[in-house]
């Protein structure tokens, strides 16, 4: 393929040609790879939950003496204590989420080398305790709530649409949230409560690429007649073709403005894009290469399974025949029915004179 071609493609002067549900066991495999390691990453690594979760101490003080970050880690390192430090107002401010300071000997004495770095008296370092149920009621009520809307998300598809489509769906979402919460548990990122809030806020993306496939599939297999010609599994490869650059272009739009904040933002803010990243990403790889064929397999397996119960219906009825001698009404009244429709031989018209008239017999 010539760039030309290319980027018409891209553009959407032309339907690219690419067989995406014939290697569909591909992107199952590569799928599968993703989703072990992000399991291993999950159950082995485990997560690094911020002081949100399990609790600690907030630090926040103005400073009159400039101070680095690295100068406020020496401090916590010294006493150790892990944390993160936040310069904020142009280095104005300092934040420090640690944990608690009753995990140490000399909580003043923390407080007064803070102090006398930053040239404040020690009074002027305020220190919050912040226990671990804050998180944990943010979290349950995220689970409870993401539950409910995916019950509502499959009954909605399934109205919509029909009810493997629904099924497609959530396996696609399942897999976006597995693999993206592996992928954060693998690189050691700290759980914050924006992360569970960007974790929810990728469903969304991931399941309006989805909706956009499964209606142009919907739109197309409405035609008898192309349906017909290509079958299911060809219909949903040409509307995949169809919207494939719409997915990539519409997901293009929403990373570039992650990104810029994953490269550039706070480190608040950094957690929250790298899951919204991931996520979008993943969430547009699925909806391409898991959503619609799942939808081809669970078609072909419905197929399959009607193909196999009717030779099974017939079997079963020669049998009962066979048994009985009894034939039953809706036997009895096809059979009616084939006799009466069968057209009755044309009888041969009789031999007539020359004048029109029957002609007489010869007596022997």
């Amino acid at each position: 393929m010539s760039a030309r071609d290319v980027f018409a493609v891209y553009r959407g002067y032309r339907v690219p040609h690419l067989q995406l549900i014939e290697h569909r066991n591909w992107w199952f495999t590569f799928s599968g790879v993703l989703i072990a390691l992000s399991l291993f990453g999950i159950f082995v690594s485990g997560f690094h939950f911020s002081i949100d979760f399990v609790g600690g101490a907030e630090v926040t003080y103005t400073v009159s003496t400039p101070v680095s970050a690295d100068q406020v880690q020496t401090v916590l390192d010294k006493y150790g204590l892990t944390g993160e430090v936040q310069l904020l107002s142009g280095g104005a401010d300092v934040s420090i989420r640690t944990d608690s300071l009753s995990d140490i000997q000399d909580p003043t004495a923390f407080r007064q080398a803070l102090a006398d770095q930053a040239g404040i008296q020690a009074e002027q370092v305020n220190v919050e305790d912040i226990g671990p149920t804050w998180g944990q009621q943010i979290s349950r009520k995220a689970l409870r709530g993401l539950l409910l809307v995916l019950v509502f998300i499959a009954i909605y598809i399934a109205w919509r649409f029909e009810w493997s489509m629904a099924v497609g769906a959530m396996i696609a979402l399942v897999h976006d949230v597995v693999i993206t919460a592996g992928v954060y548990a693998l690189v050691g990122r700290q759980v914050t409560p924006e992360t569970v809030i960007a974790i929810l806020t990728i469903l969304g993306f991931s399941l309006y690429d989805t909706v956009v496939i499964y209606d142009k599939v919907q739109e197309n297999t409405e035609s008898a007649a192309l349906t017909a010609r290509l079958g299911y599994t060809g219909v949903v490869d040409m509307s995949l073709n169809q919207t494939v650059m719409r997915s990539v272009n519409t997901s293009l739009v929403v990373l570039l403005p992650i990104l810029s904040l994953l490269l550039f933002g706070g480190q608040t803010l950094k957690d929250f894009a790298f899951a919204m990243f991931v996520g979008v990403a993943i969430g547009a790889y699925s909806s391409i290469f898991i959503a619609a064929p799942v939808l081809t397999i669970i078609h072909e397996r419905q197929v399959a399974k009607a193909a196999a119960a009717s030779p099974a219906a017939k079997r079963a009825a020669r049998e009962r025949v066979a048994a009985t001698g009894v034939v039953s009404d809706a036997a009895a009244t096809s059979a009616t029915a084939a006799m009466a429709s069968t057209p009755r031989p044309k009888a041969k018209p009789k031999p007539r004179n020359k004048k029109g008239q029957p002609a007489k017999r010869k007596r022997r």
